[in-house]
């Protein structure tokens, strides 16, 4: 339910801030007072878009914001699939509308886009007014309303559950398919290609290993010259650096460090590190003559080398991959590809037998949620058709025309709702055959049977009992009474029967200031009630007879 509505600058609004209670809450005012400037507010808050002309003071932003509570946690999985925090079912909507024209919409401070505020708000608060009945002229709502009279919620979850994974399995056919018919395009082509590649055979990682080789053996020469020269150095020359460090050593024996060492002094001791630098250089010495011995000067294997990094180097240029891992890969992708060419066909046919059956189970379910709807609507048409009599529609003929179609998310039926409003009349869709007032009443008719079904925690009657009167308005306001038993229900009216229904009553009103005219809003006392019907029953001047009238209709 709408808890507090909070409007800043917005038209003639300077600040408002109100609570709003449980039950049927109604709004009343003299003509221009604001209450369309308040219902305009409102459906901003419901994904409405922005004008910058409501700005009262452009050098500010309008700011909407409506505090929900008790909403249903069934809202909770679509807030966690949009990654918007859940507090125990208090939903805080916010619009800000900038002097540039910028609009920007939050929900639980978290920014949102309008579709998806329209998507979220929709579940909240539901707005019917005498000119707008855009969602009951929907079809998708109209099977709703269906749906929630046959109480197949179980039947349609399990139906969609199929769904989904028959949509999955059409999804994964088609690309087979497609896949298939790109492999038949580019057959010959492909098929070169991998005709060329398995002739080249190109292996993850032999390039470097080639390009080693070859720069191994074409400057074998050099290199073992320059390892033997290294070695010689080190420790095959007379005075190479091995006989030198032992000699340093042979010189040293007799020499006590221990007399220069300090206390401070850390680590192995000088002979120690000299013997440590023998024994290391003699080891590299050793590496370097065994490397220097595998080294042989062998044309047949250069020549080898040479061919094989031409051959890959020109692989790469030929087939235009960015480098030689890439050529890998290409040639990894048509193995595959050749691979699943052959296999593929079992796979499509067992996806294509696997989608048929469940096709077939789908069917079956599609038609017992028809079965259900078919059951539903006629009596929500028979119950419709006696609800609305009392209204002043007593030729009123509605009926639910159901048509068959292809498998949906819903399941296979379209639905749309048909009426005539006289006795000559003939039957046309909902949108197209009622006048404001039939509309409003119809509305309100659908609202009542419907409303402990449909869930939606706040509705909102704009006027929609315009063009009733007398007993007919009274049977109104008791039918907006009733289904605010179930719901919070907000109604702006200048009817004082329905008024008189209200569990509380906004007076809805407008004061001069300095500079300019705002509009305001307050919550009248049992007094202040009285006095506003007694006005709406006689205009300006209230007198006894109204006054007494008024106290009439609040006692009931």
């Amino acid at each position: 339910m709408l808890r507090h509505l909070s409007i800043h600058n917005y038209a003639l609004i300077d600040a408002l801030d109100i609570e709003l209670d449980e039950g049927l809450t109604i709004l009343t005012g003299e003509t221009g007072a604001g209450k369309s400037v308040m219902m305009g507010a409102i459906s901003l808050l419901t994904g409405d878009r922005a004008d910058s002309k409501v700005l009262a003071n452009r050098e500010g932003k309008a700011v909407v914001e409506g505090v929900f509570e008790k909403v249903t946690e069934g809202m909770k999985e679509a807030f966690d699939a949009n990654d918007l925090d859940w507090n125990d079912g208090q939903v805080i909507v916010r619009r800000e509308i900038s002097a540039n024209g910028r609009s920007r919409a939050f929900i639980n401070d978290s920014p949102v886009t309008l579709p998806l505020l329209a998507e979220l708000a929709g579940g909240m608060v539901d707005i019917h007014s005498q000119h707008s009945n855009r969602l009951l002229s929907r079809q998708e709502h109209q099977l709703r309303i269906i749906d929630s009279m046959a109480d197949n919620s179980d039947l349609l979850a399990d139906y969609r559950k199929d769904f989904a994974r028959f949509a999955s399995m059409r999804v994964k056919i088609r690309k087979i398919r497609e896949a298939r018919e790109r492999n038949r395009e580019n057959r010959q082509f492909r098929a070169f290609q991998l005709e060329q590649l398995t002739r080249i055979n190109p292996k993850r990682g032999e390039l470097a290993e080639v390009e080693k080789t070859f720069d191994i053996l074409s400057g074998a020469d050099e290199l073992r010259n320059s390892l033997n020269s290294a070695a010689y150095s080190l420790s095959m020359a007379d005075v190479s650096a091995i006989s030198l460090i032992g000699e340093a050593g042979t010189s040293l024996d007799n020499v006590d460090f221990t007399l220069f060492e300090t206390p401070e002094s850390e680590g192995p001791g000088l002979m120690e590190r000299l013997q440590n630098a023998y024994i290391e250089l003699k080891d590299i010495g050793d590496t370097i003559s065994r490397i220097a011995s595998g080294i042989e000067s062998d044309p047949a294997r250069l020549a080898k080398a040479d061919a094989r990094l031409r051959e890959l180097y020109e692989a790469v240029k030929r087939f235009k991959v960015e480098d030689y891992d890439k050529l890998v890969d290409l040639y990894e992708s048509l193995k595959a590809e050749n691979e699943d060419a052959t296999g593929g066909n079992d796979l499509l046919a067992e996806l294509e037998s696997e989608a048929k059956a469940l096709g077939e189970k789908l069917k079956e379910k599609a038609e017992k949620i028809s079965r259900s709807r078919e059951n539903a609507a006629a009596t929500f048409s028979k119950t419709l058709n006696e609800a609305a009599k009392p209204l002043g529609l007593k030729n009123l003929r509605f009926e639910v025309c159901m048509e068959q179609g292809k498998l949906t998310p819903d399941g296979k039926d379209t639905v749309e709702f048909y009426c005539s409003f006289n006795k000559n009349q003939p039957m046309m869709p909902l949108a197209q055959s009622a006048s404001g007032g039939e509309m409003a009443r119809l509305t309100l008719c659908i609202k009542a049977i419907t409303a402990g079904k449909l869930k939606l925690p706040t509705v909102i009657f704009d006027e929609i009992d315009t063009g009733v009167s007398g007993d007919i308005a009274d049977r109104m306001g008791s039918m907006m009474a009733e289904i605010a038993a179930g719901m919070q229900v907000l109604a702006i009216t200048h009817l004082p029967q329905v008024a008189a229904k209200g569990r509380s009553h906004l007076l809805v009103y407008k004061q001069d200031e300095k500079e300019r005219t705002v509009s305001n809003v307050r919550r009248l006392n049992p007094e202040e009630r009285v006095r506003e019907l007694a006005r709406m029953l006689s205009g300006r001047e209230i007198n006894s007879a109204a006054l007494d009238n008024a106290r009439s209709l609040l006692q009931g």
